[in-house]
């Protein structure tokens, strides 16, 4: 099935490479072969997609549930980035997932389904969280001899075998070595808060970088991370209009408790699954859900409450898709007019409608521009201190505009001064847009879902655990025509 294996960091530098079948002279050179692979990855044109056999027509943003994981980096594919699926010169298919800029790659000579070696790739990808704690270049190469363990009983002769990660702990004997998080909160910790590096801990006992071992029972608190993770999809007409709205979302869990004792979990009691169920005014209605194989729902239909017994490592309880009209966190309001025959002056003004003790946190908006474009120049009318800049990007083609924090119940507008080296036409106003947002709204969702409580089934006496709950709004495709 799988011929090699392999990850690379965002440099293409090879960290872990495992071999499975040999082809003519690849086993000799497989350095060679994945750095021709990453160089494909990494300068990926249009005309890639014309390799005969390749598979470039494949949906490069088709996730597995599991691919949703906090802090993970997405796999989808825009205009000029390389598809998940390709065929290399050698004669190799090529699959690979990004994760935390690192690539999960693989290659193989066999006829194989995409979306099985995708999933294959994407539990890999979990599994080595799950084991370091978190998913980066540093953690990867401090434990590469557990990972490799981990490799030789996840996957043999190429094809998967044990790929859950409890099912995992009684093969293997090496220890993590934890990897220090860096945090960005300073000194300004709220005592309820949970740090968000509290998550960033291995399943399995530990050992710090002095050595010292940190067991799971006896050092580390009993705790349950849960997160509401919402993505967006909206398209908004020129005149700020929604014209298409979607709400991909999910409940993801990471358990540290001792003993995984059965857990229950209540959500909405106004909650309705199907839009042609009899919903009330102010339920929340989802188009439709389904869950993880280990929860038990005998008691959803009439209370909304879940109980299950956690698996190790990170997990989704489940995945919803809210459709139709919901209110927008963000709004956005463009405008263009031709002032001369070659010149454009083009305003945008992004309205934050969430709640004022909300905000956006890394706000993204991105304005194509015409190929004829010679010069831009923006500028800001902007009540927001700190950092936010707008620039006209050359190379790409685009102006970006950043926002590091945008408070809600606030509007920011950009103007923009565009030089063309053409007369400006029916076909260069095409060229302007789409105009693509990005953002993350952390402690807020839109589709109002809410764990009421997160119990366990029995009681334990001295059992004392720790639940966190946190909710995140981020944008998938925030998009608003011209």
């Amino acid at each position: 099935m799988i011929s090699n294996f392999f990850v690379l960091s965002p440099r293409g530098d090879t960290i872990i490479a495992k071999q499975y079948r040999t082809h003519g002279d690849i086993g000799a050179h497989e350095r060679s072969h994945t750095e021709a692979f990453f160089r494909k990855v990494k300068f990926w044109d249009d005309m890639s997609q014309s390799v005969p056999g390749g598979y470039a027509s494949i949906e490069t943003n088709a996730e597995t549930p599991q691919s949703s994981q906090r802090g993970v980096e997405s796999s989808n594919a825009s205009l000029g980035d390389a598809p998940p699926v390709f065929i290399m010169p050698d004669g190799l298919s090529y699959l690979h997932v990004k994760r935390n800029g690192l690539i999960f790659g693989c290659s193989t000579d066999r006829n194989v389904s995409p979306s099985t070696v995708i999933e294959i790739l994407s539990k890999i990808a979990k599994v080595f969280k799950d084991y370091c704690g978190t998913l980066s270049e540093e953690a990867i190469r401090k434990n590469f001899i557990l990972l490799y363990e981990l490799l030789d009983e996840m996957i043999d002769y190429g094809y998967p075998q044990v790929t859950q990660t409890e099912n995992l702990k009684a093969f293997v004997y090496n220890e993590p070595i934890v990897v220090a998080q860096v945090s960005n909160t300073g000194n300004m910790i709220n005592p309820k808060t949970a740090s968000a590096n509290s998550v960033h801990k291995p399943v399995i006992s530990s050992v710090n970088a002095d050595g010292r071992k940190n067991s799971l029972n006896s050092n580390q608190k009993n705790e349950i991370f849960v997160d509401i993770l919402e993505r967006l999809n909206v398209v908004f007409s020129n005149n700020g209009y929604v014209l298409n709205s979607t709400i991909d979302g999910c409940i993801q869990m990471k358990s540290y408790l001792a003993g995984n004792p059965e857990l229950r979990l209540a959500l909405n009691e106004d909650l309705v699954v199907g839009k042609n169920s009899g919903a009330t005014y102010g339920s929340v209605v989802l188009d439709d859900v389904n869950f993880n194989d280990c929860v038990n729902l005998s008691e959803f239909e009439n209370t909304r409450t879940l109980s299950f017994v956690p698996p190790d490592g990170e997990f989704v309880v489940l995945n919803y898709r809210m459709t139709g009209e919901f209110k927008t966190p963000f709004r956005i309001f463009p405008s263009v007019e031709e002032v001369a025959p070659d010149k454009l002056e083009i305003s945008v003004l992004v309205r934050a409608e969430m709640p004022a003790e909300h905000f956006g946190a890394n706000v993204t908006v991105e304005i194509p521009l015409p190929k004829c474009t010679s010069s831009a120049s923006c500028s800001l009318l902007s009540s927001i201190s700190g950092h936010n800049t707008a620039e006209f990007v050359s190379r790409e083609g685009k102006i970006l505009w950043t926002i590091k924090k945008f408070p809600g119940m606030t509007e920011q507008t950009m103007r923009a001064k565009v030089n063309l080296n053409q007369s400006c036409t029916s076909q260069v106003r095409r060229e302007i847009g789409p105009i693509n947002m990005s953002f993350e709204i952390p402690m807020y969702n839109v589709s109002n879902l809410q764990v009421r409580y997160l119990r366990i089934a029995e009681a334990m006496p001295g059992y004392t655990p720790y639940r966190w709950v946190r909710y995140v709004t981020q944008s998938n495709s925030y998009v608003c025509r011209l």
